[in-house]
């Protein structure tokens, strides 16, 4: 582009002559936001330019007189408005209105508003908690203290000695921001002597050493619903930090471990537990005790159960913390062989073993019992 040469204005902000000012609003703000120089650091100098002729097309344009002037001779109907650094305050507080907070055009333009100490949330805290199994599956009631930032009532979270007060920061003369001068820009920062408040206490308060805020215990009622698992979080709203500045508080969210329990595997709301039986209750069958959650389960073994069968007691699990009712119990049962037997024990297996062998013995090697271990083993 030639020397003095400047590019159309509708062209610079990429719309139509006819453009509504909302469309010309928008443009300018995604090429503000394109053409910032703190996000064109390797090309600074051009996209000072940029934005310099961004500003200076939408100065013009979202002003309804200067525009009819702009349409109607051009450049040469606009040639007395200066665009130099220090921008009227009617068109900073447009910028303000695009720009809102989101990378504070105060800090491009070294805006005169003083610094606003705005409410903030506050933090939110974390709380872990060991539980047994036991009271994992029931559900308790109980009641944590938590360690936390409170308002400090000797000072009435000001942070100033009482009856000292607050004073401006001399720093910055009470606005809460520095200005440096930075080529074409004014750049402002936020104070570090007042931290953007704009205030400091004259003389701070003992107790909490000015900051208004100090560390106390807080003793909090918790209710934890029966069925909770491992590494389960619960959310109390609004028990985390005092806000600062009188903002809201955060929340507090409690984190649970659940220890294992001796026998019983949890998958979810479902319990599994391995029991032995011995090889008469297996042949014979029988009606058993078997550990239950809260108390004993009645628990049948059919004739001729096998190791590794399981069987399933239902709705005999954990209760579902959501409230999607009972899991269920499943028992894995394990034959146990006796290793140690009496002498009539002994004789008793033999027989029964002598019975067994002659019931089962084949009529001949070429029976069907050798057709059967033959397509068994290939």
């Amino acid at each position: 582009m030639p020397p003095g040469h400047k590019r159309d204005y509708y062209e610079v902000l990429g719309v139509a002559p006819n453009a509504a000012g909302e469309e010309i609003k928008s443009a300018y703000r995604k090429a503000a936001l394109k053409w910032h120089p703190d996000r064109n650091p390797a090309n600074k100098q051009q996209a000072e330019e940029r934005f310099r002729e961004a500003t200076e097309a939408y100065s013009v344009l979202s002003d309804s007189q200067k525009r009819a002037a702009y349409d109607r001779y051009g450049h040469a109907g606009v040639s007395g408005v200066s665009f130099e650094p220090g921008i009227s305050h009617t068109i900073f507080e447009e910028f303000q209105d695009i720009f809102g907070d989101f990378f504070g055009f105060e800090d491009i333009f070294g805006g005169g508003r003083r610094a606003r100490t705005r409410p903030q949330r506050g933090a939110d805290l974390r709380y872990d908690m060991t539980l047994s199994f036991e009271e994992a599956a029931a559900g308790v009631q109980t009641k944590i203290k938590v360690p936390r930032l409170e308002f400090c009532e000797a000072c009435n979270g000001t942070g100033a000695l009482a009856g000292t007060g607050i004073v401006a920061c001399q720093s910055c003369g009470g606005r809460g921001q520095l200005h440096y001068q930075q080529g074409f820009f004014t750049i402002t920062r936020t104070c570090p002597g007042c931290q953007g408040a704009g205030q400091v206490v004259r003389e701070r308060c003992p107790q909490c050493r000015g900051q208004g805020r100090m560390e106390r215990e807080r003793t909090i009622e918790l209710r934890i619903p029966p069925g909770v698992d491992n590494q389960t979080r619960l959310r109390v709203p609004g028990e985390g930090e005092r806000g600062p500045n009188g903002g809201p508080p955060g929340d507090l969210y409690v984190v649970l471990e659940v220890k294992e329990h001796p026998f019983f595997e949890r998958r979810n709301a479902d319990l599994y537990c391995t029991i032995p039986i011995t090889v008469a209750q297996a042949a014979l069958g029988a009606e058993i005790s078997a550990p239950g959650l809260i108390s004993e389960e009645k628990l049948k073994i059919p004739e001729g159960t096998q190791t590794g069968s399981i069987f399933r007691l239902k709705g005999k699990g954990l209760p579902d913390p959501h409230g999607g009712g009972k899991g269920d119990l499943y028992f894995h049962v394990r034959v146990v062989t006796p290793t140690k037997l009496t002498r009539e024990q002994r004789k008793l297996l033999e027989q029964l073993g002598e019975i067994l062998r002659a019931e089962n013995r084949p009529a001949a090697r070429d029976s069907s019992f050798f057709e059967k271990v033959k397509d068994i083993f290939g």
